[in-house]
């Protein structure tokens, strides 16, 4: 059941947009971090508060943690700062920043607007080349603070990295409570740093493998009702939750396809499990697997062309690509142990999976013709990965010592942190970029 009160809750949210200008920079700085390399030094960056309001230190608190988070940027302890908020305004004294060895300073101000709102002005400069980078004005109340902050941190990003940031997205997940043997398993939605978490179920349904539309503020997900389980549709602005249809065997695994007209999912019939897909908008079903062993867990390529899956059919778990009207299938992974959960980069260079090897899981990706394999991140129990919408970072469950957790791994698995949530957390999907 949706919790009452939900839909208010989320219209208000995605009803209080920030409204975005970008301000021209005075020329082109040549600050840049290639995230094509394997390894690469974080580069220091001196983040000033933003004057103007109470709220300007908090916002530049936000995306200090927003770039450290992604282990790019290495923000300067502000003690060491010796240019004030207000001589900044007049522009930075750029001598003082070089003895930082800051490469990057991001100053800003708060300005009140007669309707209560207020416009945010952010500056990115580049230290060495003593000039702007870039630069935005945003617009909102003080209740869009993170929102600003977190848009602020993805321009930062784009700027430096020239790649999409991912900050100003959400996390759908299954929050779990009670004993191993009557566990509690909720919906819930957070923020991808953790802040403004909520539920989305009031727990009396099992649910299972939420995910999101790339392309809209939808979530398809499983649910248990009367024992009997169901494939939904909820849309977050509106609150309208849907059954994809009352199938009389069990169905599993729903995923939207990258122009989010179409779920795919895996349905079990007659003792044998294979891969269907539903029109959202006819609510046609088309089968496209129909081998005696079991096919899941399917994942849409960028372009829609082509579907990642997992089958048993060669004697053991492992990893299939098929095109997207069944044809075609060819097997993919060759490596040592089993292969599953995979789900492609929304870049569609890469395939994210879960490997079992004897009785260690870990996290890997590959490319999409199997080879350059390699593991991100292991643990007793690391599954489930799903990609942030810049295909730069994964976030997964990692379970032991009695609980569970989200953790975050960005391609190169260098950089990894653990994600802030009430509960214990599995199973999580990534949203795009927030409208």
């Amino acid at each position: 059941m949706m919790k009452r009160g939900f839909l208010q809750t989320t219209l208000a949210a995605l009803a209080a947009v920030v409204s975005l200008s970008l301000v021209p920079a005075a020329a082109r700085a040549e600050i840049r971090i290639d995230i094509n390399q394997g390894v690469t030094q974080p580069m220091p960056i001196a983040i000033t508060d933003f004057p103007g309001d109470p709220v300007g230190s908090q916002i530049s608190q936000i995306i200090s943690a927003d770039l450290q988070r992604s282990g790019l940027f290495a923000p300067i302890d502000p003690r060491a700062f010796t240019q004030d908020a207000a001589s900044l305004q007049q522009g930075p004294r750029f001598a003082d920043w070089k003895v930082l060895a800051a490469q990057a300073l991001v100053t800003g101000q708060i300005r009140p607007r007669d309707d209560g709102r207020f416009d945010v002005d952010f500056r990115l400069w580049d230290v060495s080349a003593e000039q702007q980078l870039t630069g935005l004005t945003l617009t909102g109340d003080s209740s869009l603070m993170r929102r600003v902050a977190h848009k602020i941190a993805d321009e930062i990003y784009r700027a430096v990295t020239g790649e999409d940031g991912y900050f100003d997205t959400r996390i759908v997940y299954v929050s779990e409570t009670g004993p191993e043997t009557n566990r509690v398993k909720r919906l819930a939605i957070m923020d991808q740093d953790g802040a403004n978490h909520q539920f989305l179920t009031d727990g009396s349904q099992l649910v299972l493998t939420p995910r999101f539309s790339p392309s809209t503020q939808q979530i398809t997900y499983l649910a248990y009702v009367g024992n009997k389980p169901r494939v939904y549709l909820l849309d977050l602005g509106s609150g309208r939750q849907e059954s994809l249809g009352d199938f009389a065997n069990m169905t599993f695994s729903p995923r939207f396809s990258p122009d989010g007209n179409r779920v795919i999912f895996s349905m079990a019939q007659n003792g044998n499990t294979d891969i269907y897909v539903m029109d959202l908008r006819t609510r046609s079903v088309q089968r496209l697997t129909s081998d005696p062993s079991i096919e899941t867990s399917p994942s849409y390529s960028k372009d829609g062309s082509q579907i990642v899956f997992e089958s048993d059919r060669g004697g053991s778990q492992q990893l299939y690509i098929m095109n997207s009207d069944g044809s075609g299938v060819r097997r993919l992974s060759f490596g040592q142990g089993r292969y599953g959960t995979p789900v492609w980069s929304p870049r569609g260079d890469l395939i994210a999976f879960t490997k079992i090897t004897g009785g260690s899981f870990s996290i890997g990706v590959m490319r999409p013709d199997g080879t350059g394999e390699r593991d991100l991140a292991s643990g007793f129990l690391a599954e489930g990965p799903t990609w942030a919408p810049n295909g730069r970072v994964l976030m997964y469950t990692a379970s032991g010592g009695g609980g569970s957790k989200l953790v975050t791994v960005d391609i190169t698995g260098r950089v990894s942190a653990a994600v802030p949530t009430p509960f214990d957390a599995s199973d999580a999907a990534w949203s795009p970029l927030l409208p």
